[in-house]
């Protein structure tokens, strides 16, 4: 959802047994680049179809993070990642840094969800290298999704009916069991809250706390949320710099009523210039991705004023692919299509969100065209419903945050604190942008709450440390002649 070069991207009834358990791999020392350290690597073989536990199987993959400590405590850490369909073993450098103190005593593992990574992935052909005009041209992309999901259906595990975030979950309850784990600690960020979420629906006993982190909560219609979400970032965005970048509004008005246009801009693969046309659609994506990062953000005002005034466009589509080119990044688009297209899709024509001044419904649109075709899983009623909290769960927002904004954070702590408010506590950094788990302190945060001995110490915690941080001053790039 954030990658412009990509289009459309600007997200088990049978619990494995001890018996099951012994079939399926055991731990393995393996290596991952990015990870000095020695980790073990192992899969579980699981009923593509749970009502068929004889049919068709995939194998789940995982990895763990040694506790490095010999006195290590029980309650391995899970971290969830997001999308949907980025790969958590591709995730696990980053969070293995963000994470390392936890890490002394616990396990942690990174369990590539059913669709993406190492378990039966359900990938579409990287499209990055092709001419730019072929990328963005939003026919071409449907046509290439279109002829993506008729190849994936052709596989064994090709049943795209069967890669829900409820049967998913269940294949991370088998692998606690087949790990022996008796009580998880869950990290989320973005998508993986929503996992986060219904694996803390279906098996409560099992979750002993909870870091959910940019909140996808199961209620949220993608789709339909991204329009007003990205709206109120970028109006906060202008708003903010509209001192430094006086009439910065009145350029992106400018902007936007200049399309469709002719452009040149250095492909990002191969930095040579290339000619294609600009229309609305493709201009918000570019805008959207860098709103995730306030770092990149800050970019922004001189990018949009340069389009506008000067008809240079390589500063936005360079913010733009600066983000995309981030390791971890990559989805896999039909794991993201499967479980996008069965649980928001068809709640869209009954979504309340308003559609942003700018942004208007072409995202909604777009999953609409994609989702017509794609086959749809079955979703129980219960899936959308958040249960009070049966233990401590840490729930973090950005304020700035394009697609998770604080709004849906506040919703969740709400019927997670029914009843328990003393077990739910939200941290709103107002200027931090999608994910607050590299920012600041916060991961000392997060350390607190799943190291601390008791309920009653782990909540609330002291984030004053990442609350405090402002935005970013705005970039202004040096211009020839000015002093240095």
């Amino acid at each position: 959802m954030r990658d412009w070069r990509g289009g459309l991207l600007a997200l088990l009834t049978l619990a494995g047994t001890g018996s099951a358990a012994a079939a399926n791999s055991p731990l393995k020392p393996c290596r991952i680049d990015g990870i000095p350290n020695e980790l073990r690597c192992g899969s579980l073989q699981r009923p593509l179809d749970p009502a068929r536990p004889d049919g068709v199987k995939i194998d789940v993959h995982f990895v763990v993070a040694p506790a490095m400590a010999r006195n290590k405590q029980p309650d391995a850490v899970l971290v969830l990642a997001g999308g949907p369909g980025q790969s958590a073993i591709e995730l696990a450098p980053l969070m293995l840094q963000r994470l390392s103190r936890l890490n002394n005593r616990r396990d942690l593992v990174f369990i590539d969800q059913r669709g993406t990574g190492r378990s039966a992935r359900l990938d579409c052909p990287d499209d990055s290298k092709l001419p730019l005009t072929e990328q963005l041209d939003t026919a071409a992309q449907l046509r290439r999704l279109d002829a993506c999901r008729a190849t994936l259906e052709k596989l064994p595990h090709g049943d795209l009916r069967f890669y829900t975030t409820t049967i998913a979950m269940q294949d991370m309850d088998a692998v606690r069991e087949h790990l022996g784990v008796p009580q998880w600690n869950l990290e989320g960020g973005s998508y993986g809250t929503r996992a986060a979420l219904e694996y803390l629906r279906q098996f409560p006993s099992k979750v002993r706390r909870t870091v959910i982190d940019g909140i996808a909560p199961p209620d949220m219609v993608l789709p339909a949320s991204f329009s007003t979400d990205t709206q109120a970032a970028l109006d906060k965005l202008i708003d903010a710099h509209a001192k430094t970048f006086p009439g910065l509004r009145e350029d992106w008005q400018k902007l936007l009523a200049s399309l469709p246009r002719t452009v040149s801009v250095a492909h990002p693969m191969t930095g040579k210039p290339e000619q294609f046309t600009v229309d609305r659609a493709l201009l918000l994506r570019a805008v959207r991705a860098p709103l995730y990062q306030p770092a990149l953000g800050a970019a922004l005002p001189a990018a949009i004023r340069a389009a506008a005034q000067e008809g240079r466009f390589d500063g936005l589509f360079g913010l733009t692919s600066a983000f995309a080119g981030r390791k971890g990044m990559k989805l896999a688009m039909g794991m993201h299509f499967s479980v996008v297209c069965a649980e928001d899709a068809p709640r869209l024509d009954g979504a309340t969100d308003q559609p942003g001044a700018d942004y208007g419904r072409f995202d909604a649109d777009m999953y609409a065209r994609v989702c017509k075709t794609w086959p749809r899983g079955d979703v129980p009623a219960d899936f959308y419903k958040v249960p009070a909290a049966p233990s401590p769960v840490l729930v973090l927002s950005g304020g700035a945050d394009p697609v998770t904004p604080p709004r849906h954070g506040e919703r969740v702590v709400q019927a997670l604190a029914a009843g328990q408010p003393a077990r739910v506590q939200h941290v709103v950094v107002p200027e931090a942008g999608h994910g607050l788990t590299g920012v600041g302190c916060m991961r000392d945060v997060i350390f607190r709450f799943i190291d601390a001995k008791t309920d009653t110490a782990a909540l609330p915690q002291d984030a004053a440390c990442a609350t405090r941080i402002p935005r970013p001053t705005a970039f202004q790039p040096v211009r020839e002649g000015s002093p240095q």
